[in-house]
C-alpha cells in the first residue's frame, strides 16, 4: 500500500513551517515519533490508515528527536504524542499508543468547519499547544507501591506533603529510576539508554513514570535540584542523569555506591 499524497514526513522546521503555512483552515494532525519506540511504528500504521480515510486532513509525520525545535515548539517530551491543529489552532492532543481516541478525534474534527475566530482556541503560534497537559500514556510502577501514586496528581497538595511523597518515592526501592514511560514501553531516548544501561550491569532496580503525576514531576526537580529526567536515584539520593551513570559505571563507581 502506497502513502497517501497527505501523508507528509517532515525533513526540516523550514519544511515544516512550509506546510504548515498553505492553508490556514485546513485540519493537520502532527505525529510525533522515534524509530526505536515500539508503540511508535503501531501507530504510524494507524496513521497511515487514517491518512487514507481522510484526504482532506494534512498528516505530518515528525521525528521528534531529529527535529527538537519542531518538538519543543509544542511542548513534545515523550513519544507517540500527536497534535490535531486548525491551521495555528490546537483541538486537541494525545499521548501514547491510543488508536482509538486518536481516530476518534481525527474523525470528530475532519469535517467539521472552523469556528469563530473569537470562539476558537487561541493560537497564532505553535507553543499554544503547550497550555495542555500530556499525561495520559504509559504505566507506572516504583518498587511494589507506586499504584499509591499513579493519580496523586489529581488532589490537591501543599509543597511539603509533594516533597514527602518524592521522599517515599526515592526510598521506595534501593535504586530507583524516575523516567519518561516505563521500561519496556520508554518514551524518551535518553530514559530507554538509561534503562539499557542498568540492565546490562544487571541491576534491579525500581521505576516511576514522572508523565503520570505532575507533582512528583516538578517536586523531584525541586527537591533534588536537577531539572532533567531520567533521574537516577540510589540508596535515597540522586546521582544524576544518564551522563553521569555512564561515568560511575565506567569508573566502577557506580559499583561501589550499590555495594556500600
Amino acid at each position: 500500500m502506497s502513502s497517501p499524497s497527505n501523508l507528509v514526513d517532515v525533513t526540516s522546521p523550514e519544511h515544516f513551517t512550509e506546510l504548515m503555512q498553505q492553508d490556514l483552515n485546513r485540519v493537520s494532525l502532527l505525529n510525533f515519533w522515534a524509530p526505536w519506540a515500539e508503540p511508535c511504528a503501531q501507530m504510524n500504521e494507524v496513521v497511515k490508515e487514517l491518512a487514507a480515510k481522510y484526504p482532506q486532513v494534512l498528516f505530518l509525520v515528525i521525528e521528534a528527536e531529529s527535529l527538537p525545535d519542531v518538538s519543543e515548539s509544542f511542548d513534545v517530551e515523550a513519544v507517540p504524542s500527536f497534535v490535531l491543529l486548525r491551521g495555528h489552532t490546537l483541538l486537541s492532543r494525545i499521548s501514547g499508543a491510543n488508536a482509538a481516541a486518536l481516530s476518534a478525534a481525527v474523525s470528530s474534527h475532519a469535517s467539521t468547519k472552523p469556528a469563530n475566530q473569537s470562539q476558537s482556541r487561541t493560537s497564532a503560534a505553535p507553543r499554544a499547544a503547550s497550555d495542555v497537559y500530556v499525561a495520559n500514556g504509559g504505566g507506572t510502577s516504583a518498587g511494589g507501591n507506586a499504584a499509591d501514586y499513579a493519580e496523586a496528581d489529581e488532589v490537591e497538595e501543599t509543597e511539603e506533603q509533594i516533597e514527602e511523597r518524592c521522599r517515599k518515592l526515592m526510598d521506595s526501592a534501593p535504586v530507583m529510576l524516575f523516567m519518561k514511560g516505563d521500561p519496556d514501553t520508554p518514551r524518551c531516548g535518553f530514559s530507554q539508554k538509561t534503562v539499557n544501561l542498568l540492565r546490562q550491569e544487571g541491576v534491579e532496580f525500581g521505576h516511576f513514570d514522572i508523565l503520570t503525576d505532575e507533582n512528583v514531576r516538578q517536586g523531584l526537580k525541586k527537591l533534588n535540584e536537577w531539572p532533567t529526567f531520567p533521574q537516577i536515584i540510589v540508596k535515597g539520593e540522586l546521582i544524576g542523569g544518564l551522563d553521569i551513570l555512564k561515568e560511575q559505571i565506567e569508573t566502577g563507581e557506580f559499583k561501589e555506591l550499590l555495594s556500600q
